[in-house]
């Protein structure tokens, strides 16, 4: 039996995404802002009988096809094989959301209108009379609360006797959008009701946030809350996950005894070392980050927080979506890169792929916490501080970047930024954890694994081929120390951030290689204390520091910045950009700090 094609369109943020996860059963991450899926995702599931092909289209507000997001989803209701359209309503904003259901009603044969979020209307004390709206409308119209996997079943239902009638021929001239909205109003209107009082606490919480005065304190608090809660909860879990990479790492050398020495020596003091390295440092802030991260998103905050520098990136001639891609590189580079999609103008997507390296991802924190605690020689809030200030730093360095390529390589006038704040919302703890572990920390960490492992093999060949008495290592160290030395550090330095191109994790373990003269990456525990008896600290861990934030980007935000741009050239400068910002910084740095 031929399945049946069911089409989720909707404004940003009512639910559609977690409408198509509750009907499918897939993990489709639901970001509580708008634009978040940017392609249409594709799912199935079978009732009475039927497969039933569900698309869960990009969010618009109507069918003029101004953005990326309502081209795909006009583009697609014009063209695809649909058999039924379901236009999902906010309830707590039924007006607003009734514009787009009367534009689809007049094109669509088939149209089911779902009124999701209806507990949070209820909570509102927001009632609506579905009956009376559906007669308005000439459309079923069901109720649901997606979330809470409330209606459901009524609306496999109505599926299920809508798609039995015979398809209506209702394609239209385009209507006046303004006469759409005049009438979408005098709908709701005699629909909806309010039953209860309204709570002004989201309100005043949102004149707050949003206030020049308050709103950037309140959001650098809330970063410096988020890396002191990450910093604090990793130690423990790092120290646990090394024992059990140690502890596995001797079972399988004695496993692997009747092989050649060379062979065991590439595949567990090359390959394992690094992937166990990577894991250990990796795996537990990010473990931490990421579910803070989901949690404050699934509230609504980040959403806030990308409103406020909405102003600063137009000042800078980018644009205020930037603000988004900004919040995902804190995890991940490539993750940003790849979010940079959610901007419709082609000069300011290219603008913030770009600068997005200049944000430091989840696997440089390590260094930064390291180089804070020998500075600092303490934990805790004084290298969470640390870390904090390196970002305000690095999103400094953004907006400066942004404003040099906005009047040089890519001039233009920025686009108008219109972005609808989601309502606060208590976050689904269980999911946030799930959607969090699955969708991000695993994912990245599988990636960084996959460029690990070859960087490993590197790594060990290099440190055990011998040219003229003196390993491949030992070169690098000596043909990188003048260059070294010129930007406040030394060749051992810039060697392990060079080897530490496939993944930032890499980089402090191959320098306690390098300082230590061991030939495997080995464990790094007490790697501050290293640093400091090897005479790294003051003016070389600041430089050190500097050039943490601002050099070249990964291997794999490399490769996902030349998918996205498909041009060797941008890919180019997105290397360029950071690594020569950083050297001349460190060179600065240097200088200053000599004459002092």
């Amino acid at each position: 039996m031929d399945a049946v094609n069911v089409a989720l369109v909707g404004n940003p943020n009512v639910g559609k995404s977690t409408l198509f996860n509750a009907l499918t059963r897939l993990r489709q991450h639901t970001g509580n802002w708008p634009g978040k899926t940017v392609d249409a995702a594709v799912g199935s599931f079978r009732y009475g009988g039927r497969l039933w092909r569900l698309t869960d289209l990009p969010g618009l507000y109507a069918l003029r096809a101004s953005s990326e997001e309502e081209r795909v989803a006009a583009r697609f209701l014009e063209d695809g094989d649909i058999d039924c359209t379901v236009v999902v309503c906010d309830a707590t904003c039924l007006a607003r959301s009734l514009i787009l259901a009367l534009q689809v009603a007049e094109r669509a044969g088939r149209v089911i209108l779902c009124l999701n979020l209806c507990d949070e209307a209820e909570e509102r004390g927001i009632s609506t009379d579905a009956e009376a709206l559906s007669r308005l409308l000439g459309l079923p119209v069901v109720r649901t609360a997606a979330g809470k996997r409330q209606g459901l079943e009524a609306l496999r239902r109505t599926l299920c006797t809508v798609c039995d009638r015979p398809a209506e021929s209702r394609m239209s001239e385009e209507s006046n959008t303004e006469a759409t909205a005049r009438r979408a109003s005098e709908i709701a209107a005699r629909v909806q009701t309010r039953t209860g009082p309204e709570r002004p606490w989201r309100e005043r919480l949102d004149r707050l946030l949003l206030s020049r005065a308050l709103g950037y304190p309140a959001a650098f608090l809330l970063l410096l809350l988020v890396l002191w809660l990450t910093v604090w909860g990793a130690n423990y879990p790092g120290i646990l996950l090394e024992r059990l990479f140690s502890g596995l790492g001797l079972g399988l050398r004695r496993l692997l005894t009747p092989l050649p020495g060379w062979l065991t020596g590439l595949l567990l003091d090359g390959i394992y070392e690094t992937l166990a390295r990577v894991v250990t440092v990796m795996l537990p802030p990010m473990a931490i980050f990421f579910p803070l991260f989901t949690l404050l998103e699934d509230f609504g905050l980040l959403p806030r927080v990308a409103f406020l520098l909405d102003r600063p990136f137009e000042r800078c001639g980018a644009c205020g979506k930037q603000g988004l891609t900004c919040c995902m590189s804190l995890g991940c580079n490539a993750v940003g890169v790849t979010g940079c999609r959610i901007i419709d103008s082609p000069r300011e997507r290219l603008l913030a792929i770009l600068t997005c390296s200049f944000l430091p991802c989840n696997g440089r924190f390590p260094m930064l916490i390291v180089l804070g605690t020998v500075l600092f020689r303490a934990s805790g809030v004084g290298p969470a501080l640390l870390v904090a200030l390196c970002l305000m730093c690095s999103m400094a360095m953004v907006l400066v970047f942004c404003r040099l390529l906005s009047a040089t390589l890519l001039r233009g006038e920025p686009s108008g930024f219109v972005m609808e704040l989601p309502p606060f919302r208590r976050p689904r703890v269980a999911q946030v954890l799930l959607r969090s572990l699955l969708d991000r920390t695993l994912f990245v960490l599988g990636r960084a694994v996959l460029v690990a492992a070859p960087a490993g093999a590197v790594i060990w060949l290099c440190a055990h081929v011998d040219v003229a008495g003196a390993s491949l290592l030992a070169w690098g160290v000596r043909l990188l120390e003048p260059l070294g030395a010129l930007m406040g550090m030394s060749g051992a330095i810039l060697l392990a951030f060079l080897l530490g191109f496939p993944a930032n994790e890499l980089v402090l373990p191959v320098l306690a290689m390098l300082l230590t003269g061991a030939n495997t990456l080995g464990a790094d525990a007490g790697i501050s204390q290293l640093l400091a008896a090897n005479g790294i600290g003051g003016l070389q861990a600041v430089c050190m520091m500097i050039f943490c934030l601002f050099h070249w980007p990964c291997g794999t935000t490399v490769l996902t910045v030349c998918r996205e741009t498909g041009s060797l050239k941008w890919t180019t400068l997105s290397i360029l950009l950071p690594t020569l910002a950083g050297m001349g910084l460190c060179m600065l740095a240097c200088l200053i700090g000599n004459m002092i």
